[in-house]
């Protein structure tokens, strides 16, 4: 029996795109994915056809596999399925716009648009196109997660009434970023909420909002607060949400996502100062440790006395592979996955079945998510630039 293949064109040559791409490379059958198969055939760099031929190489794609050097000749081409959007968030709407405009699939980084209007608009485009459209929000798909929700859904820990989840990076901003730096430039929708925060709403979400039956399903009221940077844009944000339930489920539910540069929940990087998640319910929780974005480890605790820590690897070709991956700086072990395929394979499992979006965040939920986003940002007086709030297309950036 043939294998599915699901073949990628890669919008951007950044980190993130290389990570993504390094994981592309990666036979599914290490991870026990047995009847697709992922092919990178194209990438573009808005700089130039050089450029994107030098990332291919980089990244281990096929020789046959074709640079260029604009967003619309990769849309053009024929030969892509589904285009990985990879450039900053403030970019997404007008990149993922000009994709599905031009009849792609599209898989596009997280934080998915800059406001909620601007995703509405992205999900109203693809149900007109008949196009699969999702968010990376690679976490949602990691064997840990799956656990994770599986432990909730199952009543183990009970009734599920409130979840802490932090995603800070201990990091002087003012040493680490210049002011141009993506990570504080209001004009790229820089600040930690965008960029950092969305994990910790992701954390919320998947264990309060998404283990819900679809039909309890209620967007949550917002009360926040949020630190500015001298750039405008946001260094740290604290999130109280409430989460609309009947008695029945065991009445209102609290999520509490919290965000900043220069704090940490891992401050000597061994998981000593405890977990950067608690998801907490009548009979128990289960804690999940840093890094939000790729933990590795979890910790259930009932009231019952018992206590169970479970690792989580992410799997790759092995040692003696030469095969590594990581972002920016940090590499992971040789012959480990960064994560990012499980994200690629759902794509690839939807577009074989029929489906139009992600099974473990529809677009529906990445939409309430961006509206929450927005509710804090308007509680706090943060906007950005009209040029990348708007929802016009095409807009120059």
């Amino acid at each position: 029996m043939s294998k599915f293949t699901l073949r990628w064109g890669i919008l951007a040559t950044g980190g993130i795109a290389e990570s993504f791409s390094r994981d592309l490379t990666v036979n599914p059958e290490t991870r026990n994915v047995n009847d697709i198969k992922h092919e990178i055939v194209a990438a573009a760099s808005s700089s130039s056809a050089d450029r994107a031929s030098q990332f291919l190489k980089k990244v281990g794609a096929p020789s046959s596999a074709k640079g260029y050097g604009s967003y619309e000749e990769l849309v053009a081409d024929k030969d892509v399925d589904i285009i990985y959007v990879a450039t900053p968030h403030s970019h997404h709407y007008q990149n993922a716009m000009l994709c599905l405009e031009g009849g792609k699939n599209v898989l596009c980084e997280k934080a998915f648009t800059v406001n909620a209007a601007q995703a509405k608009k992205l999900a109203e485009k693809a149900k007109e196109k008949n196009l699969f459209l999702m968010e990376a929000v690679w976490t949602r798909y990691f064997p840990l997660s799956i656990y994770v929700r599986d432990i909730i859904t199952s009543g183990k820990i009970g009734k599920v009434h409130r979840t802490f989840a932090d995603l800070s990076i201990g990091t002087l901003p003012e040493d680490a970023f210049d002011n141009s730096h993506r990570m504080v430039n209001p004009d790229l929708a820089g600040g930690a909420l965008l960029d950092l925060g969305i994990y910790a709403l992701t954390w919320v979400f998947q264990t309060l909002y998404h283990t819900q039956p679809e039909s309890a399903r209620k967007a949550p009221t917002v009360v926040s607060s949020l630190k500015k940077y001298p750039t405008g844009a946001d260094e740290m944000t604290t999130m109280l949400l409430t989460f609309p339930r009947s008695e029945e489920l065991g009445g209102d539910a609290h999520g509490i996502a919290t965000t900043a540069f220069r704090t940490t929940p891992d401050p000597d990087g061994k998981g000593s100062a405890g977990p950067a998640i608690r998801v907490q319910g009548d009979k128990g929780e289960i804690q999940v440790f840093h890094p939000a974005f790729r933990p590795s480890k979890t910790k259930l605790v009932l009231f019952d006395g018992t206590v169970e820590e479970k690792t989580f690897t992410q799997p790759g070709p092995g040692k003696g592979s030469g095969f590594y991956n990581g972002f920016g700086d940090d590499k992971n072990p040789e012959g480990e996955g960064h994560g990012m395929f499980w994200e690629a394979d759902e794509c690839a499992f939807a577009l074989k079945e029929g489906r139009k979006e992600g099974k473990y965040e529809g677009l529906q939920e990445s939409i309430v998510i961006m509206e929450t986003m927005d509710e804090v940002r308007k509680q706090n007086g943060m906007t950005y630039p009209e040029k990348i709030e708007t929802t016009k297309f095409p807009t120059q950036l």
